[in-house]
């Protein structure tokens, strides 16, 4: 699909769709929704060569965001409103997209983090037909960013967790600047299950997988030091997702090959329909990414529970905890065993190998104790991660060649066979 850049006349007392609709999902932004709104509205009236709605998709504030709202639509021409009865910015954008008859679909963060001079090279590849969908990216050379050492870290490793659980090329999922094809959103956005920030990273990993192209721009941004983002709740929702959208790839839930045909890329042939690699390669990929996480969780509950319970106690709960979720994990996305048979033993086996990976952390613990009596808690989690390592290759040999080895089948011989 592409869009001229001519004037289009409309017939009498009708309008023609905009070629853009922008969509800026809010949640209690009474205080700033008035001016970002304002100062969208100039750069895109100002700036962009095309036509453009925008529309303010508030998703269940409980402060005076939607009557702000509803001002700024009477207010400003090429603005409307719209409000949802529950939370959950993904719903908020499904519900707006979904609705839109422009041509091409767009969001941005109500904080205007990223520089709006991005809009037109964002959008510009969908309204020519070149792509399919675009991102802001915060992680590619030639982006300019202005953010904290914390946020920095948790969207790098995010997105090092997506390229290795689930096999994804483009750079940035999380940055809030993103736009689609509207014939493309109605193909994608009834497959897209999850309703909050999750919303937009499921969306782009069934598109890539579907063989769409996604366009990138290099952005610049400037973090909002007021962010109300809970980042605890998010990441955990988040790695959810990513276990959810995994299990459905490998298993075909997702249709991506009838995606292929429909958009017109051609279905995927070979074997490796799932975009992941089989075989060795895909589980060590998986298993890595499960072990990143994992080691994430083992190391905060580690901090945690150092204070109250001391370094040895610590150190086992956090390895339990965190070894009966690996091997549910590992049991489930790595190794494609589902169902309940053999579940218990595969847990009960699992503990064996977690009993290896403890005595390797204690005896690394006890070791430091006794040659670095005085040494912090800052080497004690770097000897422990490199304990953890050791234990970590030890476990996906167990995995694979023990406990989730695939089990050979006994032919009936000729005098078992039934006449």
């Amino acid at each position: 699909m592409s869009v001229a850049s001519a004037p289009h006349i409309a017939p009498a007392g009708r309008s023609l769709p905009p070629v853009l609709d922008v969509v800026v999902p809010v949640y209690n932004e009474e205080k700033d929704l008035a001016l970002s709104v304002h100062r969208l509205h100039s750069h895109l009236s100002e700036h962009f060569p095309f036509s453009f709605r925008i529309t303010i998709a508030d998703n269940a504030s409980t402060d005076a965001t939607p009557r702000i709202a509803a001002e700024l639509a009477s207010e400003l021409t090429g603005v409307t409103a719209m409000t949802m009865v529950q939370k959950g910015r993904g719903r908020a954008l499904q519900a707006a997209w979904s609705r839109s008859d422009a041509q091409v679909l767009a969001y941005c963060d109500v904080d205007l983090s990223t520089d709006l001079a991005a809009m037109l090279p964002l959008v510009a590849p969908l309204i020519s037909g070149h792509s399919d969908l675009a991102i802001g990216t915060r992680l590619g050379h030639g982006s300019r960013v202005v953010r904290g050492a914390k946020r920095e870290f948790i969207s790098r490793a995010y997105n090092i967790l997506l390229h290795g659980a689930l096999a994804v090329r483009f750079s940035d999922a999380q940055c809030g600047f993103k736009a689609i094809r509207a014939d493309v959103a109605e193909r994608l956005l009834p497959l897209v299950e999850d309703t909050g920030w999750f919303f937009d990273t499921e969306l782009l990993v069934l598109a890539e997988r579907s063989g769409l192209r996604i366009h990138e721009v290099p952005v610049d941004w400037v973090d909002d030091p007021d962010s109300r983002v809970d980042i605890v709740k998010t990441a955990v929702a988040d790695l959810k997702g990513v276990v959810r959208v995994g299990r459905a790839l490998a298993t075909g839930k997702l249709p991506v090959q009838e995606l292929r045909g429909q958009l017109g890329r051609g279905a995927l042939t070979g074997p490796e329909v799932a975009g992941v690699p089989r075989g060795l390669p895909g589980q060590l990929i998986r298993f890595a990414a499960i072990g990143v996480v994992s080691t994430l969780a083992y190391l905060i509950l580690y901090a945690l529970m150092r204070g109250p319970l001391g370094a040895f106690n610590a150190n086992l709960v956090a390895l339990v905890v965190t070894a009966i979720g690996n091997t549910a994990a590992n049991r489930r996305v790595t190794f494609g065993v589902r169902g309940g048979a053999a579940a218990a033993a595969h847990h009960f086996q699992g503990l064996v190998v977690f009993g290896l990976g403890l005595a390797l952390t204690t005896a690394a613990l006890a070791a430091l104790k006794e040659w670095a009596p005085e040494a912090g808690r800052v080497m004690e989690l770097i000897v422990l991660v490199a304990a953890n390592a050791v234990a970590t290759i030890l476990r996906f040999i167990a995995f694979r060649s023990w406990i989730f080895r695939p089990r050979r089948t006994v032919a009936a011989g000729p005098q078992e066979a039934r006449p």
